[in-house]
């Protein structure tokens, strides 16, 4: 949330911890729920708010996904980065429930355009991960006009 709100973007950040909330809360507003033993905060008119950037770290809720993914706006970007097999030789999350498989971020993805991902290791701290940036399906087309650039590089775009 940090690095997102001192680029000067409006921030909204879900965690169970109050403790890492109340951190958290210099930054933007958060939301302290247990999005697996309770319904999604952030509805309106019961469908999920949309936002321009989704951005998930080292968590993974599979029966949340689609939630998640109408969560962001047509043309919208979602990041997204967590633990996968391979992790439980080197640490925690070790469980299978909390581990990606390979090429699962894709297949949990389809139908938004793929603009980068990687399955693979890390070494520090050591840690097996897959990232994956998308984009939403839906953003309107205009004919005559380039098509939308998607900077490989964050550093390009500030």
């Amino acid at each position: 949330m940090a690095w997102f709100a001192e680029q000067g973007f409006r921030v909204t950040g879900i965690d169970r911890n109050p403790a890492a909330a109340t951190a958290a809360n210099a930054f933007g507003q958060v939301v302290v729920v247990d999005i697996e033993n309770a319904a999604w905060p952030l509805l309106y008119k019961a469908m999920p708010l949309q936002f321009d950037v989704l951005v998930v770290t080292n968590y993974l809720w599979r029966a949340l996904f689609p939630t998640l993914l109408a969560s962001v706006k047509p043309g919208g970007v979602l990041l997204y980065e967590t633990f996968a097999l391979g992790n439980e030789t080197v640490g925690k999350p070790s469980r299978p429930d909390f581990l990606l498989c390979p090429g699962e971020l894709l297949q949990l993805c389809q139908g938004f355009r793929v603009v980068a991902f990687e399955d693979g290791f890390v070494d520090a701290p050591a840690r097996f991960v897959q990232r994956i940036a998308a984009i939403a399906p839906g953003a309107p087309a205009s004919q005559g006009v380039a098509p939308r650039r998607y900077p490989l590089s964050l550093k390009s775009t500030l």
